[in-house]
């Protein structure tokens, strides 16, 4: 089998303009299909909570302060 990130129809496309390759959705896909698996996503780790000591210059207005605090998710 080729290397599919080394496989890329260039008859199979029409040129749309200087620098620009015209590529249908289906060709789209199944280039993302043959290179999905050599991309590794690197572990995301858990951003920790800032203290409100290291918060400087941020102001918020009472309007917007009472709308998020009224918020089920941010209030209460």
């Amino acid at each position: 089998m080729p290397n599919p990130t080394s496989y890329i129809a260039f008859r199979e496309r029409r040129t749309a303009g200087p620098g620009q390759i015209e590529i249908s959705l289906a060709e789209l896909r199944g280039d993302s299909a043959r290179m999905a698996p050599h991309w590794v996503v690197p572990p995301m780790a858990a951003a920790a909570p800032v203290p409100p000591s290291l918060i400087h210059g941020v102001v918020v207005s009472p309007a917007s302060a009472r709308l998020v605090g009224s918020m089920p998710v941010y209030g209460d």
